[in-house]
């Protein structure tokens, strides 16, 4: 990560994948899914999946960071992974299982139904 950042915050996201945040931009999610309502039952379950999984960590001396075992055990990573970045965050994928969802995502934006495709992503020029 850039900008001087060391402390980085790792979750579980629902597509088996990891996600790792630097902590100031972790701290605004976290406030922003705990501010959802715990009595709906999938608001509770984003707030269990994210927040309950969240482990903090930093780099170490070489750039590295150490994933807990129940975080590498949820995305499947064993030897290699796959680190994608996404604006604010990384994903971090095992090479396998990236492998079979980014060969998905074409198809995924191809048959979408353009009716439900929002106006935001509609007006984006690439």
């Amino acid at each position: 990560m850039a900008d001087g950042i060391t402390e980085l915050m790792v979750t579980a996201d629902p597509s088996r994948c990891l996600l790792v945040y630097p902590m100031p931009d972790w701290r605004e999610i976290e406030t922003k899914l705990m501010s959802l309502p715990n009595t709906n039952p999938h608001s509770r379950a984003i707030q269990r999946l994210y927040v309950g999984y969240a482990t903090e960590t930093e780099f170490d001396s070489n750039g590295r960071i150490l994933l807990p075992a129940e975080l590498r055990e949820y995305a499947g990573i064993d030897r290699k992974a796959v680190l994608i970045g996404q604006g604010k965050k990384c994903e971090l994928w095992s090479e396998s299982r990236f492998a079979n969802a980014s060969s998905e995502w074409p198809d995924l934006i191809n048959d979408q139904d353009q009716s439900e495709v929002s106006d935001a992503i509609q007006q984006l020029s690439l």
